[in-house]
Order: structure tokens, then C-alpha cells, then sequence
């Protein structure tokens, strides 16, 4: 809320003296003075993202006043650093703890925190964006938190396979981003010990390839829902992989996976009948070859994402669609941001323009279609981030956060 200021909550506080849970989404005139008014009531979840006035002084109020705090969220806040986890190592209760963007986050401060009491309750840790955290963490996280379901390190660059191989000891691990790290095969292997593992994302992990795949899928059987976005070295061999191994997969993300052709689409739809979501945007070698195998192999598909397709046509989306929920498709060319063109050779860009992340093409309008939002509830969206603990244990729903807003 753009217009809440320290006084509204100052005013808020007296009348409404048993809240419990607090979200300040996009409130940057919220400040430590406002939350600090909160002192009175026994918080046991807060939620703040993209404040730039809330520091590590928000941690020594929550530290001395809500010692039954649960649930920590301080997504975006430039302000906050190791200080602030220091201040809160007495806290016993805390089960979800999201520090993405926080980038003054590092190695120390997560070392003091699951050094404290609340490390072998810790069920969820978000780290995105977190460039200070390196190896070290993992080690740490990896003795201290047994119980970890939920790990996101996406662009931690700092993090390596030495951290995939001290991993191995988080047995509870189920859920893990390790978008745009610098892994390679090796860490893919150490990863394939982690058998509990039923979401993995890695996109822009330019350095694996086929071969740590194949170690991925043989061992990871659970696999529900995979990732592997611009992902350059990923052919046909893993797709053979997933649908040998990973039956149970509901949900694969392809996006920019240029190697891909209908003869791995064909191998998905023979395998993998389960498949709800499919994302092959971008993958340039697909043909309508490909609608024809997913209709016959995957009749459960409910959402087909196929922009950037140009070997697709629009008549044969047409006639698949009646089939689908959702479908996103037009035959553009890539844009910019793809790193590569229609020829699937990859572009030399200036940084400036990679970091725009946008296409200078005007593109002509995508054909989108829905068939109703009802039935769209009932499918399984990719990223879902609202699970309940209890879905979890029992493997329910996947994939996502313990939180109901991350």
C-alpha cells in the first residue's frame, strides 16, 4: 500500500492490540518507527517487500517482543544485513524464513542464524538473489537444518558443486531453485542423492548438460516438476531421461531449450502421461509434429505455452486447443533477451541490453486462449506458492512454498 505511513500503523495499533500477522507489500513509507509500534501486539508472522526504510532495527523488536514469531518475510529490503539475523538467534519458533533480494545477506549472517535455536525447525529458506551466500552457507545450513524442505538459491553465484555435494545431507529436501548458478555435471550428480526431491529449477544452469541429467533422472524418481529453461546443453537425451525414470512428471519447463525437436517431445508424451503443464517456448525446432504427439500421449495436458515457435502453425494450435485450458502461442521471432536468433546461434549482445531483458521487435499479436476460469482453478500452475505444510508431508501438491505468499 503506496500511502501507509508509521502513523496510520501508530493509530492502527491501539484499536487492533491482538494482530497476529502484518504484510507491507510496496508500502516505502513504512518505516522501523511503525513496525516498532507493533511492540504491544505477539506477532507471529510479518511480511515486508521492497522497503528501503526498514532495517536491521525491525530484527531487535522482533527479537524482544514476539518470541512466538513463525514466519519471517523481508523480501527486497536493501537495508537489512548479517546484523539483523544475529538479533534474532534467540527466537525458537521460526519455521519460514524469506530473505530474497536482501543482497548485504551473506555467509555470516546465515552462519549465526542456524547456529540459533530455531535452525532444526527451519522448513523453508528463501535466498534469492542473496550474491553474498557462497558455499559456506550450505555447509552450515546442511548440519544445523535437518528438517528443510524448501531451498531457493537462484543467481546465488557465489555457490558452486561444493555446495551441491554438502547438500547431500539435507534429507528433507524436496523443493530447490538453483536457478542461474554455476553448477556443472558434477553438482548434478551429488544432487542425485537427494531422493525426496520433487521440484527442481534450473533454469540458465548453462553449464550442465546430458550427462549430470542422466545421473539426475535415474536417481530422482519423484521428480514432479522440472525446469530447465535456457538451459543450452539439454538435447533429446535428457527428455529419454525424464520419461524413462520420471513418470510422475506434471509439470516441464523448456523455455529457450534450442536442441529440442519433436523426437523429444515424442519421447515425453510416451512416458510421462501425467504431464498437466508444458512450456516449450522458444524451442525452435518444434512442429506441429509435436501437437500431434502430446495429444495422443499426454491427455491429461491442460496448459501448452509455445511462443517463438515458428515451425508450429497457427491452424494445427487451433485444432489442439479444444483439448487444452490454457495455451499461449505465436510464431515470432525470439527476441533479444533469448540470446540467440532464429537460427538458434547464439547472439553477441552489449550487457546494457541483456540486462533490459526486453525485445526492441515489435511482435505481431499471440494467439491466447482460456476456456474458462472454473476449470482453470483445478489445473496445476507451475510455481504454485501456496502449500500447506500438511500437503507437503503427505506429497499432495506440489511444487511451491510453505508460505502462503513467499
Amino acid at each position: 500500500m503506496l500511502t501507509l505511513t508509521d502513523r496510520c500503523i501508530q493509530a492502527l495499533v491501539p484499536k487492533c492490540p491482538r494482530i497476529e500477522s502484518v504484510e507491507f507489500n510496496e508500502s516505502p513509507h513504512v518505516s522501523d518507527v511503525g513496525l516498532q509500534a507493533l511492540d504491544t501486539c505477539q506477532l507471529v508472522k510479518m511480511k515486508i517487500q521492497g522497503s528501503n526504510r526498514v532495517t536491521d532495527l525491525t530484527f531487535q523488536v522482533m527479537s524482544k517482543f514476539w518470541p512466538r514469531m513463525n514466519q519471517i518475510c523481508v523480501a527486497n529490503c536493501q537495508r537489512i544485513t548479517d546484523v539483523a539475523l544475529k538479533l534474532i538467534v534467540p527466537l525458537d519458533q521460526i519455521v519460514i524464513l524469506n530473505l530474497s533480494g536482501c543482497t548485504r545477506i551473506g555467509d555470516s549472517g546465515i552462519k549465526s542464524f542456524v547456529d540459533g535455536r530455531s535452525a532444526p525447525k527451519l522448513k523453508e529458506l528463501n535466498l534469492a538473489n542473496c550474491c553474498h551466500v557462497s558455499d559456506i552457507s550450505l555447509v552450515k545450513i546442511s548440519e544445523r537444518c535437518p528438517n528443510l524442505i524448501y531451498l531457493n538459491l537462484h543467481n546465488c553465484q557465489l555457490v558452486t558443486d561444493t555446495g551441491m555435494q554438502a547438500m547431500t545431507a539435507m534429507a528433507s529436501l524436496a523443493y530447490l531453485n538453483i536457478s542461474r548458478i554455476g553448477i556443472t555435471d558434477q553438482g548434478l550428480e551429488s544432487l542425485g542423492r537427494h531422493l525426496k526431491i520433487k521440484e527442481i529449477i534450473l533454469s540458465e544452469c548453462r553449464l550442465i548438460s546430458d550427462t549430470g541429467m542422466k545421473v539426475l533422472c535415474t536417481e530422482l524418481k519423484k521428480l514432479d516438476y522440472v525446469d530447465l529453461s535456457f538451459c543450452r546443453h539439454i538435447s533429446n537425451a535428457t527428455l529419454k531421461n525424464l520419461s524413462l525414470n520420471c513418470r510422475k512428471l506434471t509439470c516441464l519447463i523448456m523455455v529457450g531449450c534450442v536442441k529440442i525437436n519433436d523426437s523429444g517431445i515424442q519421447l515425453i508424451a510416451s512416458g510421462c502421461s501425467f504431464l498437466h503443464y508444458l512450456d516449450i517456448s522458444g524451442c525452435k525446432n518444434v512442429t506441429d509434429k509435436t501437437l500431434k504427439n502430446l495429444a495422443k500421449g499426454c491427455p491429461q495436458l491442460r496448459i501448452l505455452k509455445m511462443l517463438y515457435c515458428a515451425g508450429i502453425t497457427r491452424p494445427a494450435v487451433l485444432n489442439y486447443a479444444p483439448r487444452l485450458q490454457k495455451y499461449e502461442y505465436n510464431d515470432d521471432e525470439p527476441p533479444l533477451w533469448f540470446d540467440y536468433g532464429v537460427s538458434g546461434d547464439e547472439l553477441m549482445m552489449p550487457k546494457k541490453l541483456k540486462k533490459r531483458r526486453y525485445s526492441t521487435m515489435v511482435p505481431r499479436p499471440s494467439i491466447v486462449g482460456i476456456s474458462g476460469q472454473k476449470d482453470l482453478e483445478h489445473a496445476k500452475l507451475p510455481l504454485i506458492e501456496t502449500v500447506t505444510e500438511q500437503a507437503v508431508e503427505e506429497s499432495l501438491i506440489s511444487p511451491g512454498s510453505l508460505a502462503e505468499d513467499p
